[in-house]
C-alpha cells in the first residue's frame, strides 16, 4: 500500500512541509558522501527560509495549546483512560518548554556568518564548487563524522521545532482509523454535512500505480484517482479502485 496525504487547512500543510524536511535532512546527514552533506546542508536552509516565512513558533504552540483544550475535555468523558491522557499532557508539556523557551528558530544559524555566505551561494546553480565557495570545498574535505557533527550541531536549535511537529502529526494521524473505501470508476465523494478534518490519508494497493487527486471542505470530500500516462501527464483511471481512507481532525 502507498500512502497519500492531504492537508484540508495552511497549518498542517506546512507542518507536513517541515517534517519532510527534517525527514530529508536526517537522510542525507547520515552519509559520508560530501555531496550528501551538502543535500544536508541546503536542507537546512530550506528549514530556515520556510520560518522566515511563517511564524512557525507560534503556530505550533498555539496548536499544542488547542490539543490541550481538546484533551481537558475528554477528561470527563468515561470511555477515555486517565492514565493515557496524563501521558499525553506530559509529552504536549516536554515539547512546548523548550520551543517556547526559544527565541527566534534558528537565530543561531543566522548569526553564522559563514553560514549565511554559504546559504547565498548555493542559491545560485554550481556556485558550490571549489572555484566560487574555496572555504566550503575546503570544509568538505574533512572527514565524514566532522562534517557530520558540524550538520548536527548546526541543526541542534531546530530540535524542540521537529520534536513538536512530530508530536502534533503523530497525535492527528492517530486521531482517525483507516475504512476500506472504493472508488467506482475511480472516483469517491463523500458528504460530510457540515463537518470539517484536518488531514486526509489514503492508502492505494501498489499495484494499481495510481494517485489520488484529493479536495475537502466542510460538506465534501472528493478523490479521484490517476496515473501518470505516457507523456507525462495525468491520465483519469476509469476502473473501480479499492483504497483505505481516515479523515484526521482534533480538537
Amino acid at each position: 500500500m502507498i500512502l497519500y496525504e492531504y492537508p484540508c487547512n495552511e497549518r498542517v500543510r506546512v507542518f507536513l512541509r517541515v517534517e519532510h524536511l527534517f525527514e530529508r535532512l536526517a537522510f542525507f546527514t547520515q552519509g559520508s558522501d560530501p555531496f550528501l552533506h551538502q543535500s544536508a546542508v541546503t536542507t537546512l536552509f530550506d528549514v530556515l527560509e520556510l520560518t522566515d516565512r511563517v511564524d512557525l513558533r507560534g503556530m505550533v504552540l498555539q496548536d499544542i495549546e488547542r490539543q490541550r483544550n481538546a484533551m481537558q475535555a475528554l477528561r470527563e468523558h468515561p470511555g477515555v483512560s486517565a492514565d493515557a491522557l496524563e501521558a499525553m499532557f506530559d509529552d504536549l508539556q516536554q515539547v512546548a518548554e523548550p520551543l517556547a523557551a526559544q527565541g527566534r528558530i534558528g537565530q543561531e544559524l543566522r548569526e553564522n556568518e559563514w553560514l549565511q555566505s554559504l546559504r547565498g551561494r548555493l542559491t545560485v546553480p554550481g556556485c558550490a564548487a571549489q572555484i566560487d565557495a574555496p572555504a566550503y570545498y575546503c570544509w568538505q574535505q574533512k572527514p565524514a563524522a566532522e562534517r557530520q557533527a558540524d550538520i548536527q550541531d548546526w541543526a541542534h536549535s531546530l530540535v524542540p521545532l521537529e520534536r513538536a511537529i512530530d508530536l502534533l502529526l503523530r497525535l492527528l494521524r492517530g486521531a482517525a482509523n483507516a475504512v476500506d473505501r472504493t472508488a467506482t470508476e475511480g472516483a469517491y465523494q463523500e458528504m460530510l454535512g457540515g463537518k470539517s478534518f484536518q488531514l486526509l490519508r489514503v492508502w492505494v494497493p501498489k499495484r494499481f500505480q495510481a494517485y489520488p487527486e484529493m479536495s475537502a471542505n466542510k460538506y465534501v470530500i472528493w478523490v479521484r484517482f490517476a496515473h501518470q500516462g505516457t507523456s507525462g501527464k495525468p491520465d483519469m483511471l476509469k476502473q473501480d479502485i479499492p483504497f483505505q481512507l481516515a479523515c484526521c481532525t482534533i480538537g
